[in-house]
Parts: C-alpha cells; sequence; structure tokens
C-alpha cells in the first residue's frame, strides 16, 4: 500500500514533539520518516534541503513542502480540519511568511549555518 510520507528533522526537538503526537494520532497512511536515518534515495531531494524545510511526498509521488506539507500530514488525524485554514488564501499567506522565518532560524540554530533554498 503506497503511502504519504513525511520526512522531518529527528535531531529537532521541536519536531520530535509534533512527530510523537502524529505517531499517536495519524491514520495509517502516513509514514513519518526521520531524515538523519535515510542513505541516499533516489528520488529525494538533498538532505540539506530536507534539513531546511518540512518536506512530505505524496503517495502518487508529488512533493509538498513547508506548511503545505504540514497541513497535509494533519489531514491524516481527526485534527486535520482545524489545519484547513492555515491554507486559506489570507491565512496562507501569514502563515507562510512566518513558517519560512522560522525554518531558517531552526536550521541555523541546529546545524551553525543558514540552509539552502529556505
Amino acid at each position: 500500500m503506497a503511502k504519504d510520507q513525511l520526512y522531518y528533522d529527528g535531531q529537532c526537538s521541536l519536531c520530535m514533539t509534533e512527530m510523537d503526537r502524529l505517531r499517536q494520532l495519524a491514520d495509517p497512511g502516513l509514514d513519518l520518516i526521520d531524515i538523519h536515518t535515510l542513505g541516499d534515495a533516489a528520488g529525494l531531494p538533498d538532505r540539506e534541503t530536507l534539513l531546511g524545510t518540512l518536506h512530505l511526498r505524496r503517495e502518487e509521488g508529488a512533493f509538498l513542502t513547508g506548511m503545505d506539507a504540514n497541513v497535509a500530514a494533519w489531514q491524516h488525524t481527526r485534527y486535520g480540519w482545524l489545519w484547513r485554514p492555515l491554507r486559506w488564501p489570507l491565512i496562507r499567506a501569514v502563515a507562510d511568511a512566518c513558517y519560512r522565518p522560522w525554518a531558517r532560524w531552526r536550521y541555523r540554530r541546529l546545524y551553525g549555518r543558514n540552509p539552502e533554498g529556505v
């Protein structure tokens, strides 16, 4: 059975808190994958790109990143409806504008340099 796959940073305590919660609540259609456990995987962005922002690969192969990935992952839980407003046009712009600097800050804090492409 094909599943959506959410790639997360297992060295980030905030990320781990959210993944632990998703692990408890998500349906079987979502796999949570720690980027640090991956080898060289065909069809995936490079490790630094994956670490720079949240990535979700849909079962058909398309990638979502950032808030799109987060909201899509939560759709695998009974609480997905709470996350959907983050993709409404006006709220989307604000949510994305907040996520991008946070993702850069998180990466710098953990890895001591700016992420590429975020």
